[in-house]
């Protein structure tokens, strides 16, 4: 048997499904919101990190270039020396 169903009753029912799928679709867009937005902050981290190692190794060469350039002008003096 086919149950009869009025036009109000469908209405209802229609309107319902089109509610729990609207309040599905912006809740599935606020967790993507929210997981952009974490992977936008662990992105900034790794960055900052990188930067401050970046910049350590920077600071070392330049201490090394320093030391290097020591050396090289003791070798100068030491071969003026020798000639």
């Amino acid at each position: 048997m086919i149950a009869a169903t009025s036009w109000p009753e469908a209405a209802v029912a229609i309107a319902g499904v089109i509610l729990v799928l609207g309040v599905s679709i912006a809740v599935i867009a606020a967790v993507a919101s929210t997981l952009q937005a974490r992977m936008s902050v662990q992105r900034e981290i790794a960055y900052r990190k990188l930067a401050e190692e970046s910049a350590i190794a920077q600071s070392r060469t330049a201490d090394e270039l320093g030391e290097l350039r020591l050396r090289t002008g003791e070798l100068e003096r030491l071969i003026k020396t020798v000639d």
